[in-house]
């Protein structure tokens, strides 16, 4: 198995074997456009709905933490806070195998004593192992004020430095759509699940910037090796060698993804399933999610929508239109009965089978292949 991973690899880079993902780039917008307007939808109607599942660091209120507690279930939790406050809902969860945490609404110094004391009856308890803590919201404020400008600046020095070390605005211009995608998408799958949105899930959203941005840098990369002086020659036009180079770089962005997500994976599974609702669990959701969809974008949206800009240039357009034209010209005069090899041949791509359906010989050499027979 891992002769053949290395054996389709090997292929990808040689072009041997290719993907036309740039040629077949408008499904994948597409596929993007739907995410992002899904993930808005949901987060719309959480919002109309009573609103984000916000943490308490957000919204403000009191929170009791109960230790030691030999019965986790959360019904006495429910009486010995309602007992004290009748109109309160609090919100309940288990963290470990003998603790939970109780979430509430302010509550006076005096109620907040006097729930302390039927935590502790209810789960036979001493009132020592009940904790209490306030938190105003004004905190939660201060941190998305922050992630906001972190964002902000991020993305500003994102597209400087993209655009001086590209010297190309639109690859910038193509990074920061894919980052606004995996955001966007990120914060929909985190809403529909119904998570609380803690602070460990702000600092989890802000990490995978920087993944997805380094696994779209690598790409970019090799797409600039691949197009230098792609106007000097009439064998490819710049949306095939942008192909090849997604496709030269598709291994070792899978292989990063998934050296990546395998510890998030455990994280996750720990933090929700063996510790219960915590920092882990928020950050490790966040940050997995942000993750599989960062190399999604990198692969199938960052290099189709930097072509799609670059085609826009005079230069590159009039140059695709040249390189087609040469190449259907080449073809129309093989004749019937040419073999397939012939057709990549005169075409000028012998051997270079990035060239597929969906590229731009499969969209314009090969129909006069076909009309010769």
């Amino acid at each position: 198995m891992a002769s053949g991973f290395a054996q389709w690899g090997n292929d990808l880079y040689t072009g041997r074997r290719s993907y036309a993902i740039v040629g077949r780039r408008k499904r994948y917008f597409v596929v993007a456009a739907v995410a992002v307007l899904l993930s808005l939808a949901v987060v719309g109607v959480r919002i109309a709905g009573g609103g984000l599942n916000l943490g308490i660091e957000f919204r403000g209120g009191s929170e009791f933490t109960v230790s030691g507690a030999a019965d986790t279930s959360q019904e006495p939790a429910v009486e010995a806070v309602q007992a004290v406050a009748p109109e309160e809902v609090p919100r309940i969860s288990s963290v470990g195998g003998d603790a939970l945490r109780i979430q509430t609404a302010e509550l006076t110094n005096e109620q907040v004593e006097d729930v302390r004391a039927g935590l502790a009856e209810a789960y036979d308890v001493s009132v020592g192992e009940v904790t209490s803590a306030f938190i105003g919201p004004t905190w939660g404020q201060d941190v998305s004020q922050k992630a906001i400008v972190g964002l902000v600046v991020f993305l500003l020095l994102v597209s400087l430095v993209m655009t001086v070390y590209f010297r190309n605005w639109r690859m910038a211009a193509a990074a920061v759509i894919a980052l606004f995608h995996d955001l966007v998408v990120t914060v929909g799958i985190y809403a529909l699940i119904g998570w609380e949105i803690t602070p460990a899930t702000v600092i989890g959203i802000l990490t995978i910037l920087a993944y997805s941005i380094y696994d779209t840098v690598v790409v970019f990369d090799k797409v600039r090796e691949n197009t230098t002086g792609i106007l000097d020659q009439t064998r490819s036009t710049y949306a095939e060698r942008a192909n090849l180079a997604v496709n030269q770089t598709m291994v070792r962005s899978i292989n990063t993804s998934v050296v990546a997500l395998l510890p998030v994976a455990a994280i996750l599974f720990i933090g929700a399933f063996l510790l219960g609702a915590g920092t882990l669990r928020d950050i490790a959701l966040a940050l997995f999610v942000g993750m599989a969809v960062g190399a999604y974008s990198s692969i199938f949206l960052a290099t189709p929508l930097e072509v799609a800009l670059r085609e826009r240039e005079p230069a590159i357009a009039e140059h695709t239109r040249t390189v087609l034209d040469l190449r259907a010209d080449r073809v129309a005069d093989l004749g019937e009965g040419a073999s397939d090899d012939a057709v990549l041949a005169a075409a000028g791509v012998a051997g270079d089978r990035q060239l597929q359906p969906g590229s731009h010989l499969g969209n314009k050499a090969q129909p006069r292949r076909r009309r010769a027979r």
